[in-house]
């Protein structure tokens, strides 16, 4: 009863990520109808040379990366409160999001002009960014090694989160007005600005580090009652962390370059899917983030245009709006899920 009861709810979440996919497409400035929609995909040559255009340039890519996006850093955000058995772990809050910032900010504002549509420009910024949070995530890693207090090793990364921010303000101070600008609009947040040239490059990353996970996945449920039993278990406790040190820098390195440094996901929406389904079990945890990450940035998407006709909200913004009710709950109920 209990696995179909667990199979009813990914069918549910399912068809509510479909949905969303849908109306996602239809909705923006211009209205498409749903059957230009499905001419898209089934028949594109009986597409309107004006919804052809935007459809493939702007709302399939729109709606890809959301979905990328929801799913890398909600994986990225179980798997650091798995690690650190601390339930308010996330790339935001310890600082993996603020590295990746740094690595762009000194693409940005320290190596002179940025040209953001460029290819070579974007595969720079995603190696800036995937090598900022994983300089941070290793930081934070060497610290947990010598000391296990969660509650320490949480504010220590909020400290390094700081440092890193003001490394950041300093080099806005010195930059240039229209470096400054480039880089302010870019921490706000963009789903519209990845290109499907772009997304070619970001979904084999995404994938990578998804299916890295599932690899190591029977191993993170080992974690979850300590390092001791883990280790009872013949689990390479160092091993395990590189590994989780590795997919999260490559998940959360390459959302943030694409799309900026987004808040709150990683936090939320996994203790969201712990509710939902009742479990720690990392098998169903893992699919259960990705479609529910992939449910909460659509969200995000559709409000991000819900209030302004000729424009678009800034995504940061919006999943702040969305993630932070959940973990306010999260400290105020104390549910702690993860020990």
């Amino acid at each position: 009863m209990k696995k179909k009861s667990v199979i009813i709810k990914f069918f549910v979440i399912s068809v509510c990520l479909l949905g969303l996919i849908i109306i996602d497409l239809l909705t923006g400035f211009i209205k498409i109808p749903i059957n230009e929609i499905s001419n898209f995909i089934f028949h594109p040559s009986s597409v309107s040379d004006e919804y052809y255009l935007l459809l493939k340039e702007f709302r399939f890519p729109r709606m890809i990366v959301a979905i990328l996006a929801g799913a890398s850093l909600s994986v990225s955000g179980l798997l650091m409160q798995t690690i650190f058995r601390n339930p308010l772990a996330g790339p935001y809050v310890l600082g993996v999001s603020s590295g990746a910032s740094l690595g762009v900010a000194l693409i940005v504002m320290g190596g002179g002009h940025f040209a953001g549509s460029g290819t070579s420009s974007n595969l720079l910024l995603l190696l800036a960014a995937g090598t900022g949070s994983a300089l941070i995530l290793a930081a934070i890693l060497a610290i947990s090694l010598r000391v296990r207090d969660i509650l320490s090793i949480l504010i220590t990364g909020i400290l390094i989160a700081g440092v890193v921010n003001s490394i950041v303000s300093i080099l806005q101070y010195f930059a240039t007005e229209i470096n400054v600008k480039s880089f302010v609009v870019w921490t706000m947040g963009s789903l519209s600005s990845v290109s499907s040239k772009d997304i070619s490059v970001l979904w084999p990353m995404v994938s990578f580090g998804i299916l890295l996970v599932f690899a190591f996945s029977k191993k993170l449920n080992l974690m979850l009652p300590g390092e001791s039993f883990a280790t009872s278990m013949g689990v390479n406790i160092k091993a395990l962390r590189m590994l989780n040190f590795l997919a999260v820098s490559i998940l959360t390195g390459a959302v943030t370059a694409y799309c900026g440094p987004l808040g709150f996901i990683g936090i939320a929406v996994p203790h969201v899917s712990r509710w939902i389904f009742n479990t720690s079990n990392h098998f169903i945890l893992i699919p259960a983030s990705i479609l529910m990450g992939g449910v909460f940035m659509l969200c995000g998407d559709l409000l991000s245009h819900a209030f302004t006709e000729n424009g678009i909200l800034p995504i940061n913004a919006i999943t702040a709006i969305l993630g932070a009710p959940f973990i306010i709950w999260i400290v105020i109920k104390n549910k702690k899920t993860m020990i």
